[in-house]
């Protein structure tokens, strides 16, 4: 298993200054709550599940 963020560069850079601004929750969330900190919870679910590849929500990380 491997995590990595995505390659858009400028993608990460927008997601990073939304978390910033939100003081780590996902930007893409409206609730601010432990399950929505960064990496949240939704992620760190599928990066437990062997056969999940892909990004998380937001698409900052992505699991290969």
């Amino acid at each position: 298993m491997a995590v990595r963020l995505n390659e858009d560069q400028e993608m990460v850079k927008l997601i990073r200054e939304g978390l910033k601004k939100t003081g780590g929750y996902c930007p893409c969330r409206t609730e601010r709550t432990e399950e929505n900190k960064c990496i949240c919870k939704e992620f760190r679910e599928q990066i437990a599940d062997s056969g999940f590849t892909g990004y998380c929500h937001c698409m900052l990380y992505y699991k290969a």
